[in-house]
């Protein structure tokens, strides 16, 4: 039972009523009253209530064969705006949906190399996109940035491979729009994608494989970080005593030798490239190139590897694999799936990523739109993200 101020059950209440609207609806008060338990009467009142503040909105009758038709209830997805940015070590991908993570807007721009351009790139690229929205009751309400590396308390405390620690990029953004900013890792964010638009599991292991290699983990429905954000950080753990060198200062860390960057990195080195880029190696791999199948051989060895610790250390739901290598060539998740020998392992199910990069922008969405709200639980899955 909930006991506390009126004001403060009210409050609760309000707030479950919204979450029902926004992931059940549409929806009548008859029904939401049935699914909560509070009275009609209660429904109402915090229906009049949300109708007013322009989150909640009638939209016609259902279809009954008998009585009076009930007034059906819709979540006014188009009260405002929320805008996700992924600040990748290459590019920087901005992207501008409803409150219902609809109505798509991306623009994708190269990532400056100095901090302080990046700040005046963001601001260039939101700008375009807001000239484009409609004017809307609370307009933009939020805007989320990934982050490729370590975030605790909406700063970034270490990035590998480019210079953003110490640098309040968040709150130079919330000082020019006058709206909350909310930094997160990247892979945090690609679970948090994944669980709100395809996965309702509770339990979700999300492995993104990019420049490094984060986990995302979801566990009982909420994200795990750890003491300082530092949880999920499994590209930093040690696979090889005083192996390559890490930028974290230690040696022989998983993402030295099966991040994307360093897969592509030891391809060159067979083919004497100054460079390779994904393409270059999908390319070579279709043809038959025995580099590159010793490249994708040593991508499934590790993953396989990875995704057994990942397994014992937290037994999800799921595992999902973010990565070009798995997108592009999904036989790829079937053999990391059958590199799990181990009869504890014998039930998980491994996915690859159909959310691909927009995991990260969506994952976003959710905690602008879950932090305006003022709601714990959002579920968009089957929802029209791009137009």
């Amino acid at each position: 039972m909930i006991t506390g101020s009126k004001e403060l059950i009210r409050d609760i209440n309000s707030t479950l009523v919204l979450e029902t609207v926004i992931n059940q609806g549409p929806i009548s008060r008859a029904n939401i009253s049935k699914l909560l338990g509070l009275t009609k009467a209660t429904i109402s009142a915090i229906v009049a209530d949300l109708i007013n503040r322009n989150l909640v909105e009638e939209i016609g009758c259902d279809n009954t064969d008998f009585g009076r038709k009930p007034i059906l209830l819709s979540f006014q997805k188009k009260a405002g705006h929320v805008v996700s940015v992924d600040v990748g070590v290459d590019t920087i991908s901005v992207m501008m949906t409803d409150l219902q993570g609809e109505n798509c807007r991306l623009k994708q721009i190269r990532t400056p190399k100095l901090k302080n351009d990046i700040l005046d790139a963001l601001i260039q690229v939101i700008d375009s996109m807001k000239k484009d929205k409609e004017a809307s009751p609370y307009g933009m309400v939020g805007i989320s940035l990934g982050i490729h590396g370590v975030v605790h308390e909406n700063q970034v405390s270490f990035t590998p491979y480019y210079d953003l620690k110490g640098y309040d990029l968040a709150g130079k953004l919330n000082e020019y729009y006058n709206t909350p900013v909310y930094l997160e890792n990247e892979a945090n964010l690609s679970v948090l994608g994944e669980k709100t638009f395809k996965h309702d599991y509770p339990n979700i292991a999300n492995i993104s494989v990019h420049s490094g290699i984060g986990l995302g983990l979801l566990i009982n429905n909420e994200l795990y970080t750890g003491y300082n954000g530092r949880a999920g950080e499994f590209g930093h753990t040690i696979i090889e005593i005083d192996g390559r060198e890490c930028p974290c200062g230690n040696h022989g860390c998983l993402e030295q030798y099966v991040s994307e960057r360093a897969l592509l990195k030891e391809f060159a080195v067979r083919k004497e490239l100054a460079s390779a880029s994904f393409d270059i190696l999908s390319a070579a791999y279709q043809e038959g190139d025995p580099d590159a199948a010793a490249i994708m051989d040593l991508f499934v060895k590790f993953m396989g590897i990875l995704s057994n610790n990942v397994l014992n250390a937290y037994n999800p739901d799921i595992i999902i694999i973010n990565s070009a290598f798995t997108i592009f060539f999904p036989q790829l998740t079937r053999r990391i799936e059958e590199a799990l020998n181990s009869k504890m392992n014998s039930f998980v199910r491994i996915e690859s990523s159909t959310l691909q990069d927009s995991s990260i922008l969506l994952g976003g969405i959710c905690v602008v739109i879950k932090n305006f709200l003022g709601i714990r639980s959002l579920n968009l899955s089957g929802k029209e993200v791009f137009e």
